[in-house]
């Protein structure tokens, strides 16, 4: 499916997309999404063996990265949601989670001001510094030491989505960061396994094909841990570790402010990932009809550039700003810091299909083509975009 059109004058902007040299990852084309141009900040190829990052940047229309408050002052007030928004249409109300609970977020490359940028953010949105002399933030390499891969914007970019996701959900918690070395599936599984072995919840923002990957299942193999996976940037399609049975994968929507009683309203995001695995089982815990495999996704949150949050992190390798993203990389490790506010153990993804009631269903939408059926187009109940819904509160995780 295609989820980008342009005009004439983008469409020119193509051969001129700025990038960051320094990065090891090219930007991908500008992409229109409604109302907001944006570029995938990990680049559009999907190679076998080779993961790619969900997170969407907002731009101009020659994918220059629009920083501040998007033309009108430079460095002003962030535009894009803000913790206290998330907080507000996912009814989190005091659940702040504590620091017996860790988060860790996986990403690909390194990021050296990881530690400063979070908590720029966490100032602007009035939550307690998140330091590694507090003992709330610790960055360790794949393998747990301190030897660091090389920085590269676009998943620094990445990066500060996880982590500023998580503590906007679950301030309290503990943070860790494990950089693989590059964006090789194999490095980020092994990651992704070390830091299930040191944190109560795990946030994954990327995915690659679903061909030749079930070495690499094991890894997200973790009783007790919940772990979530973002479904993919770029419309209806399966990505793993998405597809892995012992996930949560999150799907993603649109989110609007609204006059009714719970305040806001969503719809199914249009570049949100999901169907049927080709690969991996269905788990106990799914009963849809159309999917003799496993299914994805398992639920959902904002994931709009349309809608996006704020995010203050890498403009290029020399300095930070507040920029405004979208991307299932949002919604993950949102859902991985609802795991965390809400604390005790996962049983794989199976908690929220026992708490439906604790789920806005989405209704509404679709991210692309399937003969009309709940695997791509939002329904009442379970669908593939968007899950079983978007959290209310704690309840269902």
């Amino acid at each position: 499916m295609k989820i980008w059109k342009l005009g004439a004058f983008a469409l020119a902007s193509f051969l001129a997309v700025v990038g960051t040299s320094s990065s090891a990852t090219t930007p991908g084309r500008v992409q229109w999404f409604g109302h907001v141009f944006a570029r995938n900040v990990c680049g559009d190829q999907q190679l076998r063996g080779v993961a790619r990052c969900f997170a969407k940047v907002v731009t101009d229309a020659r994918g220059n990265i629009i920083e501040g408050k998007p033309f009108v002052t430079r460095n002003a007030t962030p535009s894009g949601y803000g913790a206290g928004d998330l907080r507000s249409a996912y009814a989190m109300g005091t659940a702040t989670g504590s620091g017996t609970y860790t988060i860790a977020v996986v990403d690909a490359f390194g990021y050296p001001n990881a530690e400063n940028d979070l908590n720029v953010y966490r100032q602007q949105y009035g939550l307690a510094p998140c330091t590694t002399a507090n003992g709330c933030f610790k960055k360790v390499n794949q393998n747990g030491g301190t030897s660091y891969p090389r920085a590269d914007v676009g998943w620094g970019q990445e990066t500060a989505i996880d982590l500023q996701m998580a503590s906007a959900m679950c301030p309290n918690c503990h943070l860790l960061l494990v950089e693989s070395t590059n964006d090789f599936l194999n490095n980020l599984s092994t990651a992704a396994n070390y830091a299930a072995k040191h944190a109560n919840a795990v946030s994954n923002s990327w995915g690659g094909s679903e061909s030749g990957t079930t070495s690499f299942e094991p890894d997200f193999n973790h009783p007790g841990v919940a772990i979530t996976v973002s479904s993919g940037d770029s419309g209806y399609g399966v990505q793993f570790p998405a597809s892995s049975p012992h996930v949560t994968a999150v799907g993603g929507t649109s989110l609007r402010r609204a006059s009714n009683t719970r305040g806001w309203s969503e719809t199914v995001w249009n570049g949100a990932g999901s169907g049927c695995s080709t690969v991996y089982a269905k788990p106990s815990w799914q009963h849809d009809a159309l999917c003799s495999f496993r299914t994805v996704a398992d639920v959902s949150a904002e994931a709009d550039p349309n809608t996006g949050i704020a995010m203050y992190g890498p403009v290029t390798s020399r300095r930070s700003g507040w920029m405004v993203f979208g991307g299932t990389s949002v919604a993950a490790p949102l859902v991985a810091g609802i795991y965390g506010a809400h604390g005790g153990t996962a049983n794989y993804g199976a908690d929220p299909y026992s708490h439906v009631s604790s789920l806005n269903d989405v209704t509404s939408g679709s991210n692309g083509s399937c003969g009309g059926t709940y695997l791509c187009t939002g329904a009442s109940g379970y669908d593939g975009p968007t899950g079983l819904g978007t959290p209310i509160g704690t309840t269902a995780f």
